[in-house]
């Protein structure tokens, strides 16, 4: 099954042309342009996920291993575990929007999805991705049958966010094998998994370089130290394992000595985006529980989705889901054009890693922007339930816990942060985009203060396309006055940085929400509300964000100058949010569920 998403103009779009391309709602992948193929894996893994996974969750939750293999093996009897494999190693060679798909649908339970995340995501995929045709031959049937579990060892005690700072020694024998020594830290799966990517560090001459191996728990000296007390997750294996002597033969090298690097960060990016898109999978549950509650809970005699305040709060929920979830189809359409586009030699995974690099950027703000969103949804589902969301009798107080992790694992929310605008900057001074030249551009544009246009262009979403247009203009002003400022010292102005993560992050949903609205058939007045109102406050958070960057940057007269231009820039004509977000509510309590799924 293959989905080609291009623009209509037949341009192709690289990471960040989204902030200064103008981009067609024709070309725009959204839940509403899922084929029947994608419809039916969807229904597949939900009916899989409610009648077999959720009933499951005591035992998960009380460390039955054993269950959790079996559901593993049922996911390899439903096909979900090949979806990335290629036809010529015997997988199913779907596209990337079913593989994201496919997560979304997982997140319905948090810790399964973790089980099942680590398996097919973080270990099948960079096997099938970098591993031999003798690996291959070995190691995948067993993986995607679910005989065989897998799991990925990158971090350790000493070196969370830095991976590249490990510990673990690989030290290269006469016969051409590698005695392995250290501990791996946080390992989902660790307590019951079969088959570990591990990376360490092959010591030649003094000087360490990473890469990766394939590591079997039947390997002497492989042992998984005690289960984790976590806060959440439970119901998902969380171990220590520890490589003591162990002799790995050379036919597990894993990709080329001193080249862990590539298979680590670019399974990282696609992992990234993953844990978005199950983020959004978690928040539309979430918003439905919160809904159904609040439409049956009666206080002083009414319903509570009566009352302003609880509508504020179903209204803001599904505000924030729809535009990650704008966001991350999006990235998935362009992930799966590149990959259209681009000649495949099945042996060859170079056109399926150019593009998860290419996409490091959008696969950060998915999961940043998803991992925050969902936090935002759960916190506010538990305020709805009050004293009921606190105990262990609703399940929004496990929703609660099981997600905190999501800013933490797949590169924290701040490492990420930092990728986004660094990631382009380096890009940028490559010359391997046309970002430099538009910031520039911007910035040489920026008019004199005047009287702020308030007038209404035509179509019902122009004012908020326009809107983000100057949201975009805005951000490249920042960004090229950050280059211009710093140089190649920028890196370490980390608030800086932050300010225009969350700059990008903020323009890059605005962005894919109008273009996903503006062509939509199926709920077309409600999604003009959300889209209005996530364009408005938006545009509010980004204010605050330039004006804490540029003071940062600069001071004295250039900011006095630069500040009346830019406030015309960022000016807002009122809008009446509440009633946009009343209306947004009681559809949802209505329908009693998300809106836009």
């Amino acid at each position: 099954m293959t989905t080609t998403v291009a623009s209509s103009t037949g341009q192709s779009f690289n990471s960040g042309d989204w902030l200064f391309r103008e981009s067609e709602p024709a070309g725009i992948f959204s839940p509403e342009r899922l084929s029947d193929e994608h419809r039916l894996i969807v229904k597949t893994v939900a009916d899989f996920v409610e009648g077999e996974v959720l009933p499951s969750l005591d035992r998960l939750e009380h460390k039955d291993w054993a269950r959790a293999r079996a559901l593993v093996t049922r996911c390899g009897d439903l096909g979900l575990l090949g979806v990335d494999v290629a036809e010529s190693d015997g997988g199913l060679e779907l596209d990337k929007i079913t593989s994201m798909l496919v997560s979304e649908q997982m997140a319905q339970s948090a810790s399964f999805g973790a089980t099942f995340g680590a398996h097919a995501n973080l270990t099948i995929l960079p096997l099938s991705l970098f591993g031999t045709s003798e690996q291959k031959k070995r190691y995948l049937p067993g993986l995607m049958t679910g005989e065989l579990v897998g799991a990925y060892c990158l971090s350790e005690p000493g070196s969370g966010s830095d991976a590249l700072g490990a510990r673990t020694r690989a030290d290269r024998q006469d016969d051409g094998s590698f005695l392995l020594n250290g501990e791996k830290s946080w390992i989902t799966n660790g307590g019951f998994a079969d088959v570990f990517i591990v990376f360490g560090k092959v010591m030649e001459n003094d000087r360490g370089h990473f890469t990766a191996f394939l590591v079997e728990r039947a390997f002497q000296g492989v042992s998984s130290g005690q289960e984790e007390h976590k806060m959440g997750l439970h119901g998902s294996s969380t171990t220590p394992v520890i490589l003591e002597n162990v002799r790995v033969p050379a036919g597990n090298l894993l990709g080329d000595v001193g080249k862990g690097h590539t298979i680590a960060f670019n399974v990282l990016n696609f992992g990234r985006f993953k844990l978005g898109a199950m983020c959004v999978g978690g928040a539309r549950r979430a918003i439905g529980e919160a809904a159904r509650y609040a439409g049956q809970r009666k206080q002083f005699g009414r319903p509570i989705a009566s009352f302003g305040a609880i509508k504020h709060k179903l209204g803001e929920m599904v505000v924030r889901t729809y535009g990650v979830e704008s966001l991350i189809y999006r990235t998935a359409g362009l992930i799966q054009s590149r990959i259209d586009a681009t000649a495949r030699d099945h042996a060859n995974p170079s056109a399926a890693l150019s593009t998860l690099e290419e996409y490091a950027v959008e696969a950060s703000i998915a999961k940043v922007a998803g991992s925050e969103t969902l936090d935002f949804v759960l916190d506010e589902n538990i305020q709805i339930h009050g004293g009921n969301g606190y105990v262990t009798d609703y399940p929004a107080e496990r929703y609660y816990r099981d997600s905190r992790v999501n800013r933490i694992f797949e590169g924290t929310n701040e490492i990420n942060r930092l990728l986004i605008p660094g990631t382009l900057a380096h890009r940028a001074s490559q010359d391997s985009s046309g970002l430099l030249a538009a910031a520039w551009a911007a910035r040489s544009q920026l008019p004199a203060a005047r009287a702020h246009d308030v007038s209404i262009p035509a179509g019902a979403l122009a004012p908020e396309r326009q809107t983000v247009d100057r949201l975009k203009k805005v951000v490249l002003i920042v960004f090229g006055l950050a280059l211009e400022t710093y140089h190649k010292k920028l890196s370490d102005e980390q608030e800086v940085l932050m300010h225009l993560a969350d700059m990008m992050i903020d323009v890059y949903a605005s962005d894919s929400a109008v273009l996903r609205a503006s062509v939509a058939s199926s709920n077309e007045s409600l999604q003009i509300d959300t889209v209005r109102v996530l364009v408005n406050d938006a545009a509010i958070r980004l204010r605050t964000s330039a004006w804490q960057a540029l003071a940062i940057m600069v001071g004295g007269k250039t900011l006095n100058d630069m500040v009346p231009a830019l406030e015309q820039e960022l000016s807002l004509a009122p809008l009446n949010t509440a009633i946009l977000r009343r209306r947004i509510a009681d559809a949802t309590v209505e329908r009693g569920g998300y809106l836009f799924a």
